[in-house]
């Protein structure tokens, strides 16, 4: 049976995903090298390395802080995230990367990059801070990364086009909400 940490997981990143830099930086890289796998393979690697590292500190934060402190604090971050949500990302110049890297290598590098400190990082670190399960957490978040980002690299801006972010972060805002008034009422 699935875990509620990776249900939630999946679901909560893979809306958070919609519309966000990393999700542009797809739609950027597919349109630069027209080679789906490679760029596929890499942000799924990028997407374990990264948010491994960060369940990793959200579980070292969750045994060192007092737990009625960490509940206060993960309800306001996923209040906090909720309203993140709602503010719309921009693709940066961060993105230009050297062509000696290959397809795979800066897909991996670019997407590594600019997940640091995105959403679905910091969202990482809040699931398996409040649930204590690494690996379901991991799972989860990585998945709804690709729910969000093969569409994107398979079907490039056309995609973007049709799909109603604004609503889609409005809903995953109030998940976002729901998660940390539970979170408070814990």
């Amino acid at each position: 049976m699935l875990s509620q940490a990776f249900l939630l997981s999946t679901g909560i990143v893979s809306l958070a995903e919609i519309g966000d830099k990393t999700q542009l930086l797809a739609l950027l890289l597919a349109t630069r090298f027209k080679k789906p796998v490679p760029i596929i393979l890499g942000i799924f690697v990028a997407t374990v390395l990264n948010h491994f590292g960060a369940a990793w500190l959200g579980q070292f934060a969750s045994s060192y802080i007092n737990m009625d402190v960490l509940k206060w604090l993960l309800g306001a971050s996923f209040i906090a995230m909720a309203v993140w949500m709602l503010i719309p990302d921009q693709l940066d110049d961060q993105t230009r990367l050297l062509d000696k890297l290959g397809v795979f290598g800066a897909t991996c590098v670019a997407f590594f990059v600019a997940e640091m400190g995105d959403k679905t990082q910091i969202a990482t670190v809040a699931l398996s801070a409040r649930y204590h399960d690494t690996v379901s957490v991991v799972l989860g978040t990585t998945l709804g990364m690709m729910i969000a980002n093969i569409p994107a690299v398979l079907l490039g801006e056309v995609a973007a086009r049709k799909l109603p972010t604004e609503l889609v972060h409005r809903v995953a805002a109030g998940l976002f909400v729901v998660v940390g008034v539970l979170t408070f009422m814990a």
